[in-house]
């Protein structure tokens, strides 16, 4: 990656995220005991925008949090990884949106989110935000927000030429809507980054295997995407565009926590892009920074910086 300071504008909920680490999940009417705590400011909003600050980037947060005593930690917490919070705005009827999650001896994760304010983000903060959205390389979208405000922001940053990766995660108001209803804007996203279930969803295929994730990969194209990111968790991903297919698998390390992980990709596929158009290359960086977020418990903390990631990719250059 060059030495110029890219921006990029990340578009995602707010959360506080309450971990906790036990032995195994509980079963209905069990409780079991917890062996840490971590509670901090989460979310796909500051998550990415923490990675992609943590890659060197300048980094604008547009959110939505709650008039309740969370509000002033999310911003002290996103000021301390210098991400600028001038478009987190405050509904301040509403809390700050909630996720308890647990973490298994295994790394493996279960939570619950309440949504609270991010169900509050409207088309017109996205209006107000025009100016930062224009003058960004990329604009990365999380998908779980009201969808008439998604697709103002694609619209946004494609009328002013900018780059949109878009993780088509399903919006806030619609969890039981069809994938395959998504607006067409959806698919004028330069990079679409679904997990394997949610491209299956999009494209009504099933999802069994890598050759699969190819099809479903070359449908996303054939709609309009430039390049389909299929994350496949322990498959690693699969890179699709007009060119053709590239599988790229994933890091080896030892799993702690398993958290952050697709966040961590996001943010570091976003930094990697807004200085070089290769998106195999982006798809490696950011693998491996979505591997050394599960080597430590947590999730913005455990955000890997651009020397570990660069450090994890030498390594792996090393023992080839």
């Amino acid at each position: 990656m060059s030495a110029k300071s890219p921006k990029v504008v990340v578009i995602g909920g707010t959360y506080v995220d309450m971990a906790i680490r036990c032995g195994q999940f509980p079963s209905p009417t069990q409780s079991v005991t917890g062996s840490a705590l971590s509670y901090t400011v989460a979310g796909p909003g500051p998550n990415q925008a923490v990675e992609a600050a943590l890659c060197g980037c300048k980094v604008y947060l547009i959110s939505k949090i709650g008039g309740d005593p969370f509000e002033q930690m999310a911003r002290a917490n996103l000021a301390e990884f210098d991400v600028d919070t001038d478009y987190v705005y405050t509904a301040e009827a509403m809390n700050t949106g909630v996720v308890v999650t647990l973490v298994n001896a295994e790394g493996e994760n279960a939570a619950c989110y309440y949504t609270g304010a991010n169900s509050a983000l409207r088309p017109e903060d996205i209006g107000a935000a025009e100016e930062i959205i224009s003058e960004a390389d990329v604009c990365l979208i999380h998908g779980r927000l009201p969808q008439e405000t998604i697709v103002r922001a694609i619209r946004c940053a494609k009328v002013h030429g900018v780059k949109v990766i878009l993780n088509p995660a399903r919006p806030t108001e619609q969890h039981g809507r069809e994938s395959s209803d998504l607006p067409v804007e959806y698919f004028s996203a330069d990079i679409l980054i679904p997990n394997i279930s949610e491209a299956a969803d999009i494209t009504d295929q099933s999802a069994a295997n890598i050759r699969t994730a190819k099809l479903i990969g070359s449908e996303l194209v054939a709609r309009g995407v430039d390049s389909a990111v299929i994350t496949m968790g322990k498959r690693g991903c699969m890179v699709v565009d007009r060119n053709g297919a590239d599988h790229i698998p994933i890091f080896e390390v030892e799993l702690v926590d398993q958290t952050g992980r697709g966040d961590a990709f996001a943010g570091a596929l976003a930094a990697y892009c807004a200085v070089k158009s290769d998106v195999k290359g982006a798809v490696e960086f950011a693998s491996a920074a979505a591997a050394l977020t599960c080597t430590k418990f947590g999730s913005i903390e455990a955000m890997p910086t651009k020397a570990e990631i660069i450090e994890l990719l030498q390594k792996e250059e090393d023992a080839e």
